[in-house]
């Protein structure tokens, strides 16, 4: 049955924020037939991952979404029948009062932030009465086993990944300009935030008897490498080498060309919560670079993702695998030895990354979960 949705998306990071709340989007009206409204304050950011997306239009139609500008004064419109606040954004006080004068009470829902920790499970699709008006809010949790929402999956991307073969990889560099492999090349894509020890990751590639290619899109962490390989290079479509390492700056690519992206590399650096799932649906290895927050709170959500991960390895590839996160995340310093523990264990992670997608692959995905529990309450 088709309803109408409105989501709400602050963008905080840049692109996390939007981007799962995008790839939801695209999700709900395509596969589910729904009629989606999306809420996002900085279409600046928002269109650097959606092309199509024009900044200076407050309201446009994209696959067919409507895409609005959230900006204060918040006028006056009707709410809908599910109202999604993503990740504790809070809604603006007027679609409140639009809430309430609805016959029905629409379906509140706020899609709280991924996390493998414990708790998840507890916690997600329980109610909160509104302290004041008669609606309810729930929490509603993505996660990594069951009992939670699930991970956003479409419906064909494990088959397009399976299709993903070399001829289809050599389209897709000719598409985007981006070089083909060389012989005995480790090709690694790098999203991260700034935080990182980058300059280190650097030397380390740079002096490493294997040849690299560094794919990096343009931003803070692009402008760092530029200015340690080559200070007098623009940042833009630029490619700066040093020693055995070449690096690639590239434009911010649209999200199913991203997920082609991280099908090409060998390593993927991955931050956040989007392209952090995203490399887990390619089943390459990749290295996590969580958002960092206050008092060092981020690394107990890394390491209950790592208990959860690490589950099933040997004890050899956990501690490569664990030192490495670790490592790229500010606990311990990496080194030669440390890089080296994870480049050696590849190929024992790719075949565990493919026993870790199966077993992702038994929960329901994140949008079906929405919709079938928004249906349950209409």
């Amino acid at each position: 049955m088709q309803h109408r949705w409105d989501i709400f998306c602050t963008v905080i990071d840049n692109f996390g924020d939007i981007g799962v709340c995008w790839r939801l989007a695209r999700q709900l009206a395509s596969e589910h037939h729904q009629t989606v409204r999306l809420w996002v304050d900085d279409l600046n950011s928002f269109a650097a991952i959606a092309p199509a997306i024009n900044p200076n239009i407050s309201r446009q139609i994209v696959h067919d979404i409507e895409v609005c500008s959230w900006h204060k004064p918040f006028a006056a419109v009707e709410s809908a029948e599910v109202v999604i606040e993503a990740f504790a954004c809070e809604l603006p006080d007027r679609y409140v009062i639009a809430m309430l004068q609805k016959n029905k009470p629409p379906v509140w829902i706020n899609l709280e932030y991924l996390s493998a920790e414990p708790w998840v499970a507890q916690y997600h699709a329980v109610p909160s009465p509104h302290p004041r008006f008669p609606l309810i809010k729930t929490c509603f949790f993505p996660g990594f086993v069951a009992g939670t929402g699930g991970l956003l999956r479409e419906k064909n991307l494990i088959t397009q990944r399976q299709a993903f073969n070399a001829s289809a990889e050599w389209e897709f560099l000719q598409r985007k300009d981006l070089p083909g492999r060389e012989a005995d090349e480790l090709r690694m894509s790098l999203f991260c935030y700034d935080s990182v020890p980058i300059e280190k990751l650097i030397q380390i590639l740079s002096q490493t008897k294997v040849p690299v290619l560094l794919i990096v899109p343009q931003g803070k962490v692009a402008e760092k490498i530029a200015a340690m390989l080559n200070p007098t290079s623009s940042q833009n479509n630029v490619s700066l080498k040093c020693g055995y390492l070449t690096v690639q700056v590239i434009p911010f690519m649209e999200q199913t060309d991203y997920d082609r992206l991280l099908w090409s590399c060998d390593v993927n650096f991955v931050r956040g919560e989007d392209s952090f799932v995203r490399a887990q649906w390619g089943s390459n290895p990749f290295i996590w670079n969580i958002y960092p927050q206050a008092e060092g709170v981020h690394w107990k959500k890394l390491h209950a993702f790592l208990d959860l991960y690490c589950s099933n390895m040997t004890i050899e590839l956990a501690v490569a695998v664990r030192e490495m996160w670790s490592c790229w995340n500010g606990i311990g310093e990496i080194n030669h030895g440390v890089w080296m523990n994870f480049l050696s264990a590849r190929e024992s992670l790719k075949h565990h990354n493919d026993h870790w997608l199966k077993q992702l692959l038994k929960q329901n995905d994140l949008a079906s979960s929405l919709v079938q529990f928004s249906m349950n309450q209409l």
